[in-house]
């Protein structure tokens, strides 16, 4: 997806051929069987053949950036699907929904750090140091458990990335114990910016 626009003073193309070194020195790795794959930007689901020689280029996260031959753009592959790239495949958090026991209120610094999991597909920056998380707000329901509502965002308008980064996140807040039910909502006010990075983030892409 686009990751920055011109006006951010960032050169996206500069920038992420520093990660996604496409030479012919790469490893290309023959996938092991078909897979459902979900094409970057448009975030549309394609499927993948075995036998398809691609290129991994990035693993974060438990998803795995891959490039195709004789095909445009990324790809998004899944953890459940590692195998088919000879990968372990490790087990995705399993949602607890709330029947986990917790002592006391639910701890805010678990659920940021479960989205620091969650990475952008192109670059290896998680969704918190770039500066995509808007809110994260933490209500106690009735029954004992608690909604988690998150408001996010992307770093450019129109990207079909969108539902699938926000799928992980809340896949990976209803992993945590005392957790009923997870909202992540993509919004588009206030437009984001470079300057929301983290320094950390910064660091990672150069930027400092």
């Amino acid at each position: 997806m686009p990751i920055f626009e011109a006006s951010s003073g960032f050169d996206k193309a500069a920038r992420t051929s520093d990660f996604h070194t496409m030479s012919t020195d790469s490893p290309i790795t023959v996938l092991t069987r078909d897979i459902e794959a979900i094409q970057i930007p448009s975030g549309l689901t394609k499927k993948l053949h075995k036998g398809t020689p691609v290129i991994i280029t990035q693993a974060l996260g438990g998803t795995y950036t891959v490039v195709v031959e004789h095909s445009a753009g990324l790809f998004r592959v899944l953890a459940s699907d590692a195998d088919a790239l000879n990968k372990v495949v490790h087990p995705e958090p399993a949602a607890v929904n709330g029947t986990g026991k917790t002592d006391g209120p639910l701890n805010e610094d678990e659920i940021w750090t479960q989205l620091k999991t969650c990475y952008d597909p192109e670059i290896p920056v998680n969704i918190v140091d770039l500066g995509l998380i808007y809110s994260l707000e933490i209500k106690p329901q009735e029954d004992g458990g608690n909604l988690v509502e998150v408001k996010m965002t992307l770093t450019a308008p129109g990207c079909g990335m969108g539902p699938s980064i926000a799928s992980d996140a809340q896949r990976k807040i209803l992993s945590i114990p005392g957790v009923t039910d997870a909202q992540v909502d993509v919004v588009w006010d206030p437009p984001w910016s470079a300057e929301r990075i983290s320094l950390d983030g910064k660091a990672k892409l150069g930027m400092v």
